[in-house]
């Protein structure tokens, strides 16, 4: 097993979409609030589960991905059952170890129930009708993992739009291979702008800890969210192909970024936005760099 294999494994540069779940909960914390340095490890605790998350998802789906995805690292021998739940063991533990030391005890109430979620969601749920509320959970806890240290009740509207707009991308995500429905996809469309509408009100509202500038930035992001997503999401409504539900999940990955930014710009959170807008370039770099070697055009 190679680093590039365990690179491949646990997906890496999808972590970068996980970064700005702890940071949109830093951002919720009141004015004035004291915040320890240490806490700063707070993303680099989300991404460990994250990561962890992502090889105990392989594991699990070693003899489907024999079927469908031969390529990836544990059907074509190059990664073992055994090494692959070692990989997701060891990252959530890192996670959780980490979380501890950022945050203390706080930050370990949320990260052992996120441990556990991400577990649950891989090794039970997935499958299973409750799996896109499972995952929902767990892209909640991760902004809450961000808030612990300082209060979780700030970052509740942060938590829930997060976890409503994952509802919606992993329920499409069950329709990548054999497509969704137009309910699925129409109710998904219209969670994206409630979700919109949530995002745009939070940042104009008193609540809200930015200056006006970065109200406004907030609000923008929350119309970059549901341009960058809403349109393929209404597409797979009218036409729920398994390329179009494919087209609709990309879509809701890479709007998660414009969504996190919408919620630290609420807080006037400027260098954690500077950090979002940074590891959404990094994103789009690699995923250019991915189907360039697999001789994919991208223009």
């Amino acid at each position: 097993m190679t680093p590039r294999d365990v690179a491949e494994l646990v997906r890496a540069p999808a972590a970068l979409t996980v970064l700005g779940d702890t940071l949109a909960g830093m951002a919720s914390a009141p004015p004035g609030t004291r915040v320890p340095a240490r806490r700063a490890l707070l993303p680099a605790a989300s991404a460990c589960l994250y990561l962890g998350g992502m090889a105990l998802n392989d594991y699990a789906d070693r003899d489907l991905d024999a079927v469908e995805r031969p390529e990836r690292p544990l059907p074509s021998g190059r990664v073992t059952p055994g090494q692959a739940l070692a990989v997701g063991a060891g990252l959530t533990a890192a996670g959780v170890t980490i979380a501890g030391v950022a945050g203390g005890r706080r930050s370990l109430a949320v990260a052992l129930p996120l441990a556990a979620c991400v577990w649950t969601y891989d090794l039970v749920a997935k499958d299973r009708p409750v799996g896109p509320v499972v995952m929902a959970a767990c892209r909640g806890l991760d902004v809450l993992l961000g808030a612990a240290p300082t209060g979780l009740r700030p970052a509740l509207p942060a938590a829930g739009a997060l976890a409503a707009h994952t509802l919606g991308v992993t329920a499409l995500s069950r329709g990548e291979v054999h497509g969704t429905t137009t309910a699925v996809a129409g109710t998904v469309a219209a969670g994206t702008v409630a979700v919109t509408a949530l995002s745009a009100a939070a940042a104009v509202a008193r609540g809200g800890t930015g200056s006006a500038a970065s109200r406004v930035g907030a609000v923008a992001a929350a119309a970059a969210y549901a341009a960058s997503c809403l349109p393929a999401q209404a597409r797979a409504a009218q036409d729920p192909s398994a390329g179009a539900a494919r087209a609709a999940t990309g879509a809701g990955i890479r709007a998660m970024v414009p969504l996190q930014a919408a919620w630290t710009l609420r807080g006037g959170r400027l260098a954690s936005t500077a950090v979002l807008a940074a590891a959404a370039a990094a994103g789009q770099l690699l995923r250019r760099r991915s189907r360039a070697r697999a001789g994919v055009s991208i223009t």
